[in-house]
């Protein structure tokens, strides 16, 4: 007889400049009962022991490897419509708090288009230029508070 896993599933989502603090939340919440799904790069820093961005964005210094940045993009969506709900993880970057990229605000669209709850670590400010787009995806922000996503 098959058994079926009832932990809910939680993709975590953010800049790469916030790789480092998935480690320590992705650890929190399987603490809490999650099963939880980061980017595969997450993996990779963390053995290296290595969170400098511009090291694993190499498509910066070869424009061919923008094949590997499609190929990532590609595995972190089927991670985000597997969950049933995502955590954003956002904080101060390049003097913006609750920072938001584009490629993060891809996958909140993708999560609102597969009906998965939108959780947000930090508020956002009016200097980020996608609030609007933000908040109209109908997050819900939880201050730093995993409680607030007990399964």
């Amino acid at each position: 007889m098959k058994t079926i896993n009832k932990r809910k599933t939680i993709t975590i989502c953010s800049s790469v400049a916030f790789y480092k603090d998935i480690v320590e939340i992705s650890k929190r919440l399987r603490k809490l009962g999650f099963k939880v799904l980061v980017p595969s790069t997450v993996f990779k820093m963390e053995k290296e022991g290595n969170f400098d961005v511009e090291k694993h964005k190499t498509w910066f210094r070869n424009k061919n490897d923008y094949k590997k940045k499609t190929r990532l993009i590609n595995e972190h969506f089927k991670k985000v419509i597997k969950a049933d709900a995502i955590l954003v993880i956002n904080k101060e970057k390049k003097g913006i708090q609750g920072y938001i990229g584009g490629n993060t605000l891809m996958e909140m669209s993708l999560a609102y288009y597969f009906k998965k709850k939108i959780f947000i670590w930090n508020d956002v400010g009016s200097d980020l230029t996608i609030e609007e787009e933000i908040r109209g995806l109908n997050p819900i922000f939880i201050n730093q508070n995993l409680s607030r996503l007990k399964p």
